[in-house]
């Protein structure tokens, strides 16, 4: 078909529209990438796979949070980690994934002075408004009196700034009292639950998170320490280690769970006892090696919890790989685990209650 000069000319001014329209919207597409990464692609959910351990040498009591910058950090008891840079003053290590982390800095400059001696254990944070609270135990192997004091920072990665002893067990009259785990319930009263193997314990908090409020109340027996609570379908359900942390390749943690109807109790097992008495139903527990010399791991145990985007709850732990169970000072290693939690009939438990050693499915964090 032969075109006239005139259809000629509107059929290059449409080929032109098209082409400048296509330059006009691609141009768009790559400046709203730069100016915001996340709007393109790179919003898609992370669900990659892992294999334990996910973080070496050692993070031991771990526990988490989750920063605006969109970071998961986590943070761990202070530990000679043989790096040559000396005592990490809790270690703080961040991820996107839970999987692949990265380490950041020390929490604290300098040891908090309010306790003549002790090492930083067992820190728990937790985000209050615009700020960063750090509940933490000053301890020694056997102290009599062991404390629990209080940080704040204005980042997720610190630096803490101490802002003191909370009580000494002493002055609370709870023995051993070390392993603080903040709580804020429906009603928004906060609460903070302690205790290591003398009863575990929750006691009200004054609304800066400074003080505590009223007596102490008592939450489950002397089995247990590293309490970790969490409200699920309106029920409280209370993850409790016990067993032997640090024994190297010999340790025997493990973590057990109760459930009850209040913040208070009574906890309960699956079998209805009251774990004042006896152990929780068991969540994840290690191996025997002489009778299962195959397996990797054992004494996982002081556990937090992590949902991801798919409402699965994971367990972060720390746990021993028999086969490098100490450090080079002759501490106990115990590298940071994740699995996932199964639910059934209102009870959760790892597969197979105990620690996966093979690639598995990741979590999916938005």
């Amino acid at each position: 078909m032969k075109l006239s000069k005139n259809q000629k000319a509107l059929y290059l001014y449409l080929f032109l529209a098209i082409l400048l329209a296509g330059v006009v919207g691609w141009t768009a597409f790559l400046l709203r990438e730069k100016d915001n990464p996340a709007a393109g692609p790179s919003a898609a959910p992370s669900g990659g796979s892992y294999h334990n351990p996910v973080f070496e040498p050692v993070l031991a009591d771990p526990s988490l949070v989750q920063g605006d910058d969109g970071y998961i950090y986590a943070y761990g008891t202070e530990d000679d980690w043989g790096d040559r840079k000396g005592t990490h003053l809790v270690p703080v290590v961040r991820s996107k994934d839970l999987v692949k982390w990265e380490f950041v800095r020390d929490a604290f400059e300098a040891k908090p002075s309010w306790k003549g001696a002790g090492g930083i254990w067992a820190p728990d944070v937790s985000k209050h408004g615009s700020q960063y609270y750090m509940y933490y135990s000053m301890s020694t192997w056997g102290d009599a009196n062991p404390g629990i004091g209080v940080a704040v920072a204005d980042r997720p990665e610190g630096p803490f700034e101490d802002k003191g002893k909370l009580f000494l067990s002493e002055e609370i009259g709870v023995g051993n009292s070390i392993d603080p785990m903040y709580f804020k319930d429906d009603d928004g009263k906060a609460y903070l639950i302690w205790g290591s193997f003398r009863g575990i314990y929750g006691v009200e908090l004054s609304e800066d998170g400074l003080r505590t409020v009223g007596a102490p109340f008592k939450m489950a027996g002397l089995a247990f320490e590293a309490p970790y609570l969490v409200k699920r379908e309106g029920k409280y359900y209370l993850f409790l280690s016990g067993g032997t942390c640090c024994d190297g390749k010999n340790s025997t943690y493990f973590v057990s769970v109760g459930r009850a109807d209040s913040l208070k109790g009574p906890y309960l097992n699956k079998d209805g006892e009251n774990i004042n008495q006896t152990i929780g139903s068991m969540v994840v527990m290690g191996s025997n090696v002489e009778k299962e010399p195959e397996k990797r791991f054992v004494g996982p145990g002081h556990n937090a919890i992590f949902r991801d985007a798919k409402g699965t709850d994971w367990l972060v732990y720390h746990a021993i790989d028999v086969k490098e169970p100490t450090l080079m000072n002759g501490a106990t290693r115990r590298p940071l685990m994740i699995d996932p939690l199964i639910w059934q009939e209102g009870w959760p438990a790892v597969k197979d209650l105990e620690p996966s050693d093979e690639d598995q499915p990741g979590p999916v964090i938005r």
